[in-house]
């Protein structure tokens, strides 16, 4: 478990499920993904997030927040570290993402979380870089990329997944580099 001021990032537990799923199916959190998702497909990108920490000891970490009253908090999204797909043309990479209920949007909370999986990611992965990326169009995830210290490439790729006249196909590409975080950390 990563623990930060406001919030724990840990494994996922099985009364995860159901408030990821019903991320999943909110217009508003799914904008920038291609369609909505159905429970069993969300049950299985959980299930497949859930194995991912047991067998590697990182991940895309659920998030909830300390000052719940239940142990562990309540689950608000997830936030980690994720191999990228094969096919993306600048893998292999490991990749920063996140996905947060809205009602807990604009609260800082993605950001914090971001930063602490890319401490995690720098010190005890030892990893030379991190990369991440979304729709052109999703101004909100580009601006917590530059929160966190990312720069954008400017290498503009399609998504491998989408037709390249889909709306959401053209993505940005950002990067930050293990010596640009330990110099973001080292003014803090």
């Amino acid at each position: 478990m990563i623990e930060t001021e406001r919030l724990y990032l840990r494994q996922w537990q099985a009364s995860d499920f159901a408030p990821f799923a019903e991320m999943n199916a909110n217009p508003e959190v799914m904008k920038y993904f291609p369609k909505l998702l159905t429970p069993k497909v969300s049950d299985i990108i959980a299930n497949k997030c859930q194995q991912l920490i047991q067998d590697k000891g990182w991940g895309l970490w659920a998030i909830s927040l300390k000052d719940h009253p239940k142990n562990n908090g309540n689950f608000i999204g997830f936030v980690g570290l994720n191999e990228t797909h094969a096919e993306m043309s600048f893998a292999p990479a490991v990749e920063i993402a996140w996905r947060l209920h809205s009602d807990y949007w604009g609260q800082g909370y993605a950001t914090e979380a971001a930063r602490a999986s890319l401490d995690f990611a720098f010190t005890e992965l030892d990893l030379e870089e991190v990369v991440s990326f979304t729709a052109v169009v999703n101004k909100r995830s580009q601006l917590i990329m530059q929160r966190i210290g990312m720069t954008d490439t400017q290498d503009n790729f399609y998504h491998p997944a989408l037709k390249s006249t889909h709306p959401l196909a053209e993505h940005v590409l950002y990067k930050i580099t293990r010596q640009q975080w330990q110099g973001i950390v080292k003014f803090k």
